[in-house]
């Protein structure tokens, strides 16, 4: 048995019923991995201003940065050991003193659609909800007569408002949906989704040797690999949370390839490559090539 390093362990996280279930994930592979007693792990949920804040999209209010910073602050105020994320949710700047450790195996990075079987089967006009710039693009590239409004709240609350007429349709993460054990939706198989979907990410203060080697046993290589260089990307194109960026990359053994879009956000412009990192040396190079490829227009949107 692998000893604490303290009791119990104290893992942060946001108090949705999403994040609380991938943080059982990460309580349940450290339990595992080390032959723990379910005392040793506390789940400590923590609010964010991400969760407290839903009447508008969180572009307008300060971007992925309000689903970490009060997990951060517990983190450097010692008042938990790590926190766990939702990779796509994480800002590719990290606070000084704080760094993603380890990643749980990803699950389907796909996004679902939920209020019709495709999106070409909407109806012209259809209302669908999203608040994620790139989803919005990506839905206008293909149906430009759609209207987009702003949808908010939990994955159940975004459901609801679907079943309630609300809205015609929305995407979802596949993987947030099969979390929480919900079936519904059809997947998207061919669109790319944002940097980090599907990927649970374990994070600690720096220099917390103990704790790095407790998470070693429960890092998924491959995942961290993978999403190391989307974010990698997702850096060097110098977007912001209006940018409409989509990355995924794979790997084969230690040679990693990445697909990539870059939009504008009326989706009339869209630009992917896909590229061997081996062969353009980094992610940063990716993100340069693709960039030159653009309009001056689309480029002006980031800053890389």
């Amino acid at each position: 048995m692998t000893r604490l390093p303290n009791a119990p362990l104290r893992i942060g996280t946001r108090g949705s019923p999403l994040a609380l279930a991938q943080a059982r994930l990460v309580a349940d592979a450290l339990l595992a991995a080390h032959g723990w007693r379910e005392e040793a792990i506390e789940i400590v949920p923590i609010t964010t201003t991400g969760d407290v804040v839903q009447d508008r999209p969180l572009a307008e209010i300060g971007g992925k940065a309000l689903w970490t910073k009060e997990l951060d602050r517990a983190l450097l105020e010692d008042r938990t050991d790590v926190s766990v994320h939702s990779m796509k949710d994480v800002e590719t700047l990290r606070p000084v003193g704080l760094e993603i450790v380890a990643m749980l195996p990803r699950a389907d990075p796909r996004d679902r659609l939920i209020g019709a079987e495709s999106i070409a089967a909407l109806p012209r006009g259809a209302r669908v909800g999203t608040s994620s710039p790139r989803r919005a693009a990506q839905l206008l590239a293909r149906r430009p007569d759609l209207r987009i409004a702003s949808i908010r709240g939990n994955v159940q609350t975004r459901l609801a408002r679907i079943a309630a007429g609300m809205f015609d349709a929305t995407l979802l993460a596949a993987a947030g949906l099969d979390r929480l054990g919900i079936e519904a939706g059809v997947a998207i198989d061919d669109m790319l989704t944002a940097p980090g979907q599907g990927a649970i990410g374990i994070e600690a203060r720096g220099g917390r040797a103990d704790l790095r080697a407790l998470l070693a046993a429960i890092d998924h290589r491959a995942t961290h690999l993978c999403v190391d260089a989307e974010r990698a990307f997702l850096h060097a194109l110098g977007g912001d949370c209006h940018s409409a960026v989509a990355a995924r990359a794979s790997s084969d053994g230690d040679v990693l390839y990445i697909e990539a879009d870059i939009l504008s956000a009326d989706g009339t412009e869209v630009r992917r490559a896909a590229l061997d990192l081996h062969g353009v040396n980094s992610p940063s190079e990716a993100a340069h090539i693709l960039l030159q490829s653009a309009s001056p227009a689309l480029r002006a949107m980031f800053k890389g």
